[in-house]
């Protein structure tokens, strides 16, 4: 086993081990572990089992396998990005519509200040 087969397999498995840590401490809900999880795994299998990524890496026309490990990292981390992209977007527009509300509810309150309403 090579130097960078080393690293790879620690960083993978470390990486699988903190979220599953950070999962169990209630500071990462799981619907955002999934994706995290996924990776490290992908990762951790690939660095275990040369063969595989030796034969994905040459289908792919990579010269270098370990270099594409590095892709497979990126292209998740790129996946993640999107999906916490999306979970901002519908945050903000929750959060907008919220502010709305509230503002005409606080609007109304005070158009009716002093007003009797009819039941």
């Amino acid at each position: 086993m090579n130097r960078v087969t080393v690293v790879s397999i620690c960083a993978s498995a470390g990486l699988l081990l903190y979220i599953l840590e950070m999962v169990r401490r209630r500071k990462l809900r799981e619907e955002y572990s999934i994706l995290w999880l996924a990776g490290s795994v992908v990762i951790l299998v690939l660095s275990l089992k040369q063969n595989w990524l030796v034969r994905i890496a040459h289908a792919v026309g990579i010269v270098y396998p370990p270099s594409f490990l590095f892709l497979v990292g990126i292209l998740f981390i790129l996946l993640i990005l999107i999906h916490f992209s999306i979970a901002i977007s519908k945050l903000y527009q929750m959060n907008k519509k919220m502010a709305q509300e509230i503002s005409l509810m606080k609007t109304g309150k005070e158009g009716n200040h002093g007003q009797e309403t009819d039941l």
